[in-house]
Parts: C-alpha cells; structure tokens; sequence
C-alpha cells in the first residue's frame, strides 16, 4: 500500500481505517504499536474495528506515534454527514 486513504472521517470504522493503513505500511504488528503507546494489544484491535467507545485520549496518541495529526475544519450546512 503506496498511500493511505485520506479523506473526511465519518465514522469510528473510517478512523480504524486509517490506522491499520498506516500501522501497514510502515511494517508495524498491532502488538508492536500497543507497545511503543503503552496499550494493551485489545486496544488496538478495538481502534482499528472502529468500536465507538475506544478512549480519545489513546487514539490519539496512536496517531501521534504513527506520525499522524488530527486537522477539524468546518464544514457547510448543506454538507450533511452519513450515518
């Protein structure tokens, strides 16, 4: 996998996506990345199936040491978000 999916993030799966992508392409066991965050390798499983209670808090840190970053922008009234 040469690039990750970008692009606007409306659900929790969409976010775990985004995550095994990434975990991927850089060579990297759910295991291995729980470790280097100080998880245990259940969260990370969870984070990637998109379970909606996952904490914030460790989600974002799993991007951090995945070197990625959260941008929120806002969006138009007419843009309305799939559920």
């Amino acid at each position: 996998m040469s690039q990750l999916p970008i692009g606007n993030i409306h659900t929790t799966a969409d976010f775990g996506k985004i995550i095994r992508a990434k975990r991927k392409k850089d060579g990297l066991t759910q295991a291995e990345v729980a470790a280097i965050c100080g998880f245990g390798n259940r969260f990370l499983v969870d984070l990637e199936s998109g379970k909606p209670t996952v904490q914030m808090g460790k989600a974002l840190e799993v991007l951090k040491s995945l070197g990625l970053e959260v941008h929120i922008v806002p969006r138009s009234w007419h843009d309305k978000v799939e559920t």
